[in-house]
């Protein structure tokens, strides 16, 4: 697995026609030095909501990495989960932060808070996650769920990582949109 993932865009011509104004590789793969054989693909992106639907949508996923949708946006994004090494279980916070820093989120880590995982991590977001291939573990502060192909995850702004257990590569895809924690949910989190 390489990152390439086929993405058709469709839109309208002059006429108002539906055609397809791109089809081919997506082109924003982001990969992780201290995670080999990783990457994330991001598909597309909204800037807002509702969002601007146009004739011709111009690329949405230039310019820096960045982990989480704008403010009132979305993204959609491919990531491929190789199997666990033994180097990430020795990752320090001061590592998990910077690899957090890689992905556009580095206030993102929550390793140093809970010690649980390096990869832990809490966004204001709602995350659509749809297991494409393989099997993947999600953990949360106490507990853990196995996801396989076929499975679907809603997480709603919880404190969670991702470990590969198995010996196979996991494809998910993630949607994820912007949110705002309400102020009890914000009190219970303080």
């Amino acid at each position: 697995m390489n990152g390439i993932v086929r993405r058709v865009v469709t839109g309208h011509d002059e006429n108002g026609k539906a055609v397809v104004i791109s089809d081919g590789p997506s082109p924003f793969v982001h990969t992780v030095p201290l995670r080999p054989n990783y990457f994330s693909t991001d598909i597309f992106r909204t800037h807002e909501t509702p969002a601007v639907v146009s004739a011709q949508t111009a690329e949405t996923t230039s310019g820096p990495r960045r982990q989480l949708p704008e403010k009132h946006g979305t993204v959609l994004r491919v990531n491929c989960f190789p199997p666990d090494h033994e180097g990430l279980d020795k990752l320090d916070a001061s590592a998990s932060q910077e690899l957090f820093a890689s992905l556009g989120n580095k206030a993102g880590s929550t390793f140093a808070q809970n010690g649980r995982h390096p990869l832990m991590h809490q966004t204001e977001t709602i995350d659509y996650a749809i297991v494409l291939s393989g099997e993947i573990t999600m953990l949360l502060d106490d507990s853990e769920v196995l996801l396989k192909a076929g499975d679907i995850l809603v997480q709603c702004g919880t404190n969670h990582a991702w470990t590969n257990r198995s010996k196979e590569p996991c494809l998910v895809a993630f949607i994820l949109i912007d949110g705002q924690f309400d102020e009890d949910l914000k009190k219970r989190l303080e």
